[in-house]
């Protein structure tokens, strides 16, 4: 830990610090979660294999010309970023259905492609379980303007779509993937994570290579191994702090 930071923020898949200048420092903890936190393991390892798949995630989507957060990657378990106001939602894009759109629209198939991608906002609280919100209900909130809402909406496609062709490289479909969203001086920008805890990815013959391998086993083992894979299947991030 870099001399003076301040904690900011403990959450159940990371630490925030401040580190003063505008910047901070994301630690990711060796810890995973489901079901609302019904569900809790220690998880050796893989705090590291969640920085580094972030830190080469944003460098892939700022060389598609998509804003992030990202600084460098100092190492370890660890992600350097600029300090922004992040905005209380959760962003969802779902390039094929799954998950609890299932379980709201059963008459959907499961895997069925949805084009163009469903965007969905939901409102950051574990309170309230995060609700998933009408389009409109964050301009009646205040939090975004109605033309702010359309390029929330063009953001979000398109790191998904970015991010799918990534993965599709690597013989792996993007199924769907949870962003969180942040205003900048030059616009809104992703911020965060990028992790196998926020995206559903999926190989040639159907298995899953992200958090869904804990829900469904409950093994730590299975999850560290296709979080590894991950991580070897995106390569090594390549702006280092110095």
């Amino acid at each position: 830990m870099e001399p003076g930071a301040r904690l900011l923020y403990e959450g159940k898949a990371k630490r925030v610090y401040d580190l003063g200048g505008g910047e901070a420092l994301l630690e990711f903890k060796d810890e995973v979660t489901a079901f609302d936190g019904r569900m809790r393991s220690r998880a050796p390892g893989k705090g590291i294999y969640s920085a580094m798949l972030t830190a080469r995630l944003f460098e892939v989507l700022e060389d598609a010309g998509i804003g992030t957060h990202y600084v460098c990657y100092p190492g370890g378990n660890s992600v350097r970023v600029q300090l922004h106001k992040v905005l209380p939602l959760e962003v969802i894009v779902r390039r094929y259905a799954y998950g609890s759109m299932l379980r709201r629209m059963p008459l959907v198939k499961k895997l069925a492609r949805l084009e163009p991608p469903l965007v969905e906002l939901h409102y950051k609280s574990d309170e309230l379980g995060d609700p998933l919100l009408h389009p409109l209900d964050p301009v009646y909130a205040g939090l975004l303007e109605e033309d702010e809402l359309r390029e929330l909406e063009d953001l979000a496609r398109r790191t998904a779509r970015v991010l799918a062709e990534f993965w599709a490289e690597r013989g792996l479909r993007l199924v769907d993937l949870k962003l969180e969203v942040a205003r900048s001086e030059d616009g809104f920008v992703i911020v965060d994570e990028v992790t196998g805890d926020t995206m559903r990815l999926i190989d040639k013959d159907g298995r899953h290579l992200d958090k869904q391998v804990y829900r469904d086993s409950g093994s730590v083992e299975a999850l560290l191994d296709a979080y590894r894979l991950l991580a070897e299947a995106a390569g090594e991030p390549g702006r280092r702090c110095s």
